[in-house]
């Protein structure tokens, strides 16, 4: 294929970001009509159809891997000039990354306070489910995630961080009003707690226990979309549910929980991905991530419990 003209893509691009043909012509002080020409161009040019004409404006699959290589571009071309010392005046070093919530409310906000800030970085978060966050990857809306997937994203480096550990609780009350007999059948009756409608967790963890592929957790189910709500929510009596280690040992310690099941957490393995780009930011929250997440979460070879 032949290469890409620069302002091509950066249309394109600017046409993803704003949603529409006429706001990216505002946005790169061109009219409407060159903006339209540009993109008709670089389709041409792939021979893909690169953008749905939808409101707002989305890219296709051949199109993301266009606008992925824009932000990287655009962020090359941005620690360039800051190594050689060019102002650009579009301010501190941004970071967009994926992290799960789980991830977020219990080791990955430490992580960030390590990262130094001369010359200062500012982080841009995006909270999604680790099982869906190599899904912004894809897209080229983040440069790095907290994932639950080893399979490295097209363009993307990946290195395992640690097992999350998820421990089965339920509040005293509830356990000796539902969780009275054997916990294969109860945890399929029982009131469940669930983050989302992505979440499979609790469902996945009545399998292990059940050994039927078709098995799940009850149909009566609260949906509580925040990590310290869902532990909460748990504390109160609401249902059953997986929380992370470090926020259920304290409460189980302080009789608030009790574990269902002492001997058969769940382990979700963790990894980071990231664009496969020399920037020296990018390198820096790395490194930092994965020094927290080594004391945070456990080995993959600790298998104790």
């Amino acid at each position: 294929m032949d290469e890409l003209p620069l302002d091509q893509v950066r249309t394109l691009l600017a046409v993803v970001d704003e949603g529409t043909f006429d706001a990216a012509s505002a946005a790169l002080h061109v009219t409407p009509s060159a903006v339209s020409q540009r993109v008709k161009a670089l389709e041409q040019r792939t021979g893909r159809v690169l953008l749905m004409r939808t409101k707002p404006v989305r890219a296709t699959e051949s199109g993301e891997v266009v606008v992925r290589f824009a932000r990287q571009l655009a962020r090359l071309e941005r620690d360039a000039r800051s190594e050689l010392g060019m102002a650009d005046g579009t301010g501190p070093v941004r970071l967009p990354i994926a992290v799960n919530a789980d991830s977020l409310a219990t080791w990955f906000l430490p992580a960030l306070t390590r990262v130094p800030q001369d010359p200062p970085v500012c982080i841009e978060l995006h909270r999604e489910d680790e099982s869906h966050t190599t899904a912004l990857l894809r897209e080229g809306q983040v440069m790095a995630a907290v994932t639950s997937s080893p399979d490295p994203v097209a363009g993307c480096s990946v290195r395992l961080l640690g097992l999350a550990r998820y421990l089965p609780t339920a509040s005293p009350g509830f356990a000796a009003r539902y969780l009275t007999g054997a916990p294969e059948r109860d945890l399929r009756e029982a009131p469940t707690i669930v983050f989302d409608r992505k979440d499979d967790l609790q469902d996945a963890f009545v399998r292990s226990l059940t050994g039927d592929a078709a098995a799940g957790a009850g149909t009566v189910r609260h949906y509580i979309p925040t990590s310290e709500g869902f532990r909460d929510a748990v504390v109160a009596g609401l249902g059953w549910g997986l929380v992370p280690e470090q926020q259920a040992r304290p409460l189980v310690r302080t009789g608030k929980l009790v574990l269902l099941e002492p001997l058969r957490p769940m382990d979700v393995p963790l990894y980071w991905q990231q664009w496969k780009l020399d920037s020296p930011a990018l390198s820096t929250v790395a490194q930092a991530v994965a020094a927290a997440a080594g004391e945070a979460l456990r080995s993959p070879a600790y298998r104790g419990l």
